[in-house]
């Protein structure tokens, strides 16, 4: 068994002193990542918790921080925790208004920024909220009042002896997205998260030779617990990518053993390579399907505890002749990739892990700390988010709370320590998902899925996001959108029926895939704007939606659609900073086009 913690000061402390000559935080510069040691986080740690400890920051205060991944943004939350202080993080994508609204209800005393721009935006809230008293910036030159480094400088002639927190003491609070609402602020304990950070160490192996490359937000759950405190527990270390879009080229330079991520990046690797093999000769596409092929059928055989000595051999040279290369873009190390934040398609998974890169899903909410059960070396099976992790409980309830049977589809509800201490300064949202099932402390997750008889979860939707149709069939619109994305032309799909007499869809085009059928079809003007009003383009985006959909219930496939030439962002607020889909926001920014879907006599289009 792993070593275990107490808290996330504890964990931190030990980590900086057992580990202090390994790198420990990577950061690009000039073309390559350079690493702190373990032994500068922890002199960083406690030079900024004497500068927060000037500032007035103790037991119970809140430090906010509006940053993407950074090394100052670990810095500060190590250095608020060891005050006995709570440390709260936004998202640099997150509107000005939601900012606001956050440091306000969280009673921020001390923000932390991370560009001169969000400064300039943000210093102006010392005047509209009463609990906060200083904005600090991490790229603000030494000299200004307001700088980081300055901030150092300051804490190193003033040291603060660091406190070490009860378990069940506050360490942040985490905002959700908000899809149908304001953000509700999850209160999480030292006790829930580093009950999170002993379970994921007792169930894979991770030693200090291991590395990430960060991409996910440490100001979502999913990348904080299970990347920055898990791994810096183990003393591995993280290279933090410079940006989404420069994702390939700092997997080559960070090469990782271990990767964090969201179907999402899954699902463009699929599609990615599904076009690259359609451009390829009919050899290479040959060797590649006869790859996956002999992939796929020594998995089946390992599911049932079989293996023969000559499927593993022409799986060895297929691997190397045919995936070498595609494990090669992430940096020829890597050891496996842990999926979570939401669904992963089965279909995707099997793809992924037949073409050599092995992926362990899991499932969780920010109020589960959020790991609440994963797929791992010992127990896994493609198709489920695995099983309860250690320490945690899974039970499936009906409606009235009871647990069911396994193999009965119901609410997923979790015990254990990581469930959260409740939403913050909202006693009655938190008693709507907090109840006693037979004497333990039990958290309703608003999912909808199963168990089987071995204790393997399968999440089939969110009850949430469920509508019924006129004729009264209740339709998850989630793991439909989720398989019409798999096409290669289509980007985004939206599915919406709630009181309608079907379903209907919003299809945002793969436009570069669109384009190339668009031009061999003849058709001469391939920009988005035309794409999205051809007669042609969007008959086609139809057959593709009916294959997709094939194995659905006639009832929940989409009779009729509309192309959309504006993706759904974070940027024009449609997707929230996780990515997930806003979709009050989408129906009634697309109010007027839904209806028309269902105005149209059959067989006409918008």
């Amino acid at each position: 068994m792993a070593e275990r913690f107490s808290s996330l000061v504890d964990m931190q402390r030990r980590a900086c002193e057992r580990y202090r000559d390994a790198p420990a935080l990577g950061t690009k510069v000039s073309g390559r990542f350079e690493f702190i040691s373990y032994a500068e986080l922890g002199r960083r740690v406690d030079r900024f918790r004497g500068a927060l400890a000037r500032l007035g920051v103790g037991r119970g205060d809140v430090v906010a921080v509006i940053a993407n991944n950074r090394v100052e943004w670990a810095v500060g939350a190590y250095a608020t925790y060891s005050l006995g202080g709570r440390y709260v993080p936004m998202y640099e994508a997150q509107p000005s208004e939601d900012w606001e609204y956050i440091l306000g209800d969280c009673g921020a005393k001390v923000l932390l920024v991370s560009t001169e721009a969000i400064y300039d935006r943000t210093v102006g809230l010392l005047e509209r909220l009463p609990a906060l008293q200083r904005v600090l910036c991490f790229e603000a030159p030494r000299e200004v009042e307001h700088s980081y480094q300055r901030q150092l400088e300051i804490g190193a002639e003033h040291p603060a002896e660091p406190v070490l927190p009860e378990a069940e003491e506050v360490a942040g609070l985490i905002y959700t997205s908000g899809t149908t609402g304001k953000p509700k602020g999850v209160v999480l304990s030292h006790r829930n998260i580093i009950s999170n950070v002993n379970a994921v160490q007792d169930s894979f192996p991770m030693t200090e030779d291991d590395v990430s490359c960060s991409f996910l937000p440490w100001a979502h759950s999913f990348g904080q617990t299970c990347e920055l405190h898990v791994l810096l527990s183990r003393g591995a270390a993280i290279g933090i990518a410079q940006s989404p879009q420069t994702l390939m080229d700092d997997f080559l330079l960070v090469r990782p053993t271990l990767l964090f991520a969201v179907p999402r990046i899954f699902n463009r690797i699929y599609d990615g390579l599904q076009k690259r093999m359609a451009e390829e000769k009919p050899a290479v596409r040959w060797l590649f399907s006869q790859g996956l092929r002999v992939a796929a059928a020594r998995r089946k055989r390992a599911e049932q505890g079989k293996s023969t000595r000559r499927l593993d051999l022409l799986h060895a040279v297929l691997d190397r002749l045919v995936f070498g290369k595609i494990k090669q873009r992430f940096g020829g190390r890597l050891r496996y990739v842990f999926s979570g934040g939401a669904a992963l398609s089965q279909e995707v998974a099997e793809f992924i892990d037949d073409i050599g890169i092995l992926v362990f899903e899991g499932y969780g909410l920010t109020e589960t700390s959020p790991i609440a059960t994963a797929n791992r070396p010992e127990a896994r099976r493609m198709g489920t988010v695995g099983k309860a992790i250690p320490g945690v409980e899974i039970f499936i309830c009906d409606e009235g709370g009871r647990a069911l049977p396994s193999g009965r589809d119901g609410e997923v509800v979790v015990v254990g320590p990581n469930v959260m201490q409740g939403y913050h300064g909202m006693p009655e949202a938190t008693a709507e998902v907090i109840f006693d099932l037979e004497g333990k402390r039990a958290f309703r997750t608003g999912d909808m899925g199963r168990m089987d008889a071995d204790g393997f979860v399968r999440i089939t939707g969110r009850f949430k996001e469920q509508y019924k149709l006129e004729n009264g069939k209740y339709v998850v619109p989630t793991p439909l959108e989720q398989e019409l994305q798999l096409s290669g032309l289509v980007s985004q799909a939206f599915v919406f029926g709630d009181n309608r007499p079907f379903n209907v869809c919003l299809v945002v085009p793969d436009f570069p895939a669109l384009a190339k059928w668009a031009k061999a079809e003849g058709i001469g003007d391939t920009s988005a704007a035309a794409l999205v009003a051809d007669e042609r383009a969007h008959a086609r985006i139809g057959e593709e939606l009916a294959r997709y959909a094939a194995g659905f219930r006639g009832y929940e496939k989409p009779k009729r659609w509309a192309l959309l030439a504006e993706e759904l962002t974070v940027e024009n607020g449609l997707l929230t900073p996780k990515m997930s889909v806003k979709r009050r926001v989408v129906v009634d920014r697309y109010r007027e086009l839904l209806d028309s879907l269902y105005a149209e006599e059959d067989g006409a289009r918008s």
